[in-house]
């Protein structure tokens, strides 16, 4: 034990998360040199080899699968301690990265956010808006939104709201085509959709539901920039209603036939869920979804 460093299992957790060590040291705020010492000391402590090195990043021996949950729950054992016995267990305070759809981020949490910096002036928020998906166990965010019903593991989850999603154009883009009567007329227009070999949520790939024969003209992994170029006439969009309803200057559809319910969810690691800082963000998040509920559904 004289040889065992504690702060060492810092850099061991980075490293295991994010599988390489430039990007580890950069989560770190350190030099990946210093980041290296401190998992040689971390070894030679244990005297066991903690992970495999190749050119395509590091990954976890035997023995570093065994470390793992036990530097997990050190980890969380000392993110409590310093809450309850640092006194800021009930003060909010603190760095919270929030994983969210861009969508979602942009829309609805981006102007609103505000309100929760002003109610906690120590509390500094992240928030990271993308298309790809999010893993809390390897700390990308400490809560996360995502469409659909997360899987099993060491984590919290509870569903925010449904919302609804239906099929857009610009009025530009209706004028100069073929008139739209039936779902059958969508194959003589043009798509704007999501990039399928880049899509994290499956949810959100009904292209070939409303439109199988159709012609993609626009395809883009950010839901954003799908709907600034439904805007500008590049072509149809599903589009979720609440997005639709921040900006100006697109049509609904057919709206009898084209509309679709999917669910955001609120996910949060079992490790950091009683931290007062994600409580508070997570209760900012509900109350706000829950008093603006009628822009997540359609007339």
């Amino acid at each position: 034990m004289a040889d065992f460093d504690w702060n060492s299992l810092g850099a061991f957790l980075a490293i295991a998360r994010t599988g390489r060590l430039t990007g580890a040291a950069a989560r770190l705020q350190v030099d990946h040199m210093t980041l290296s010492r401190r998992i040689g000391a971390l070894e030679h402590g244990l005297k066991a080899k903690l992970f495999d090195r190749s050119p395509q990043g590091y990954a976890l021996t035997e023995a570093g699968q065994r470390l793992l949950p036990i530097a997990e729950e050190m980890e969380r054992l000392a993110l409590g301690a310093h809450e309850s016995v640092g006194g800021s267990a009930t003060s909010v305070s603190g760095t919270v990265r929030i994983g969210s759809p861009e969508g979602f981020a942009s829309y609805f949490l981006a102007p609103r956010i505000s309100r929760l910096t002003e109610r906690h002036p120590q509390l500094n928020i992240q928030l990271v808006a993308t298309s790809a998906a999010f893993s809390l166990s390897k700390r990308d965010a400490d809560l996360v939104i995502a469409v659909g019903r997360p899987p099993s593991g060491r984590l919290q989850a509870v569903k925010l709201i449904d919302y609804d999603l239906a099929l857009y154009a610009a009025p530009s883009y209706l004028e100069r085509h073929e008139v739209i009567t039936a779902l059958a007329d969508l194959k003589r227009h043009r798509l704007v959709s999501y990039v399928g070999d880049l899509l994290s949520y499956p949810e959100l790939d009904v292209r070939d539901e409303i439109a199988p024969e159709g012609s993609t003209a626009f395809e883009s992994s950010n839901l954003v920039t799908q709907l600034k170029a439904t805007r500008a006439g590049a072509g149809l969009c599903v589009l979720p209603a609440f997005a639709v309803g921040a900006e100006s200057g697109l049509a609904r559809v057919l709206p009898d036939e084209v509309r679709f319910t999917r669910s955001f969810w609120l996910i949060v690691h079992h490790d950091l869920a009683g931290l007062a800082r994600v409580k508070a963000v997570l209760r900012f998040i509900q109350e706000e979804v829950e008093s603006a509920e009628s822009i997540f559904k359609l007339d």
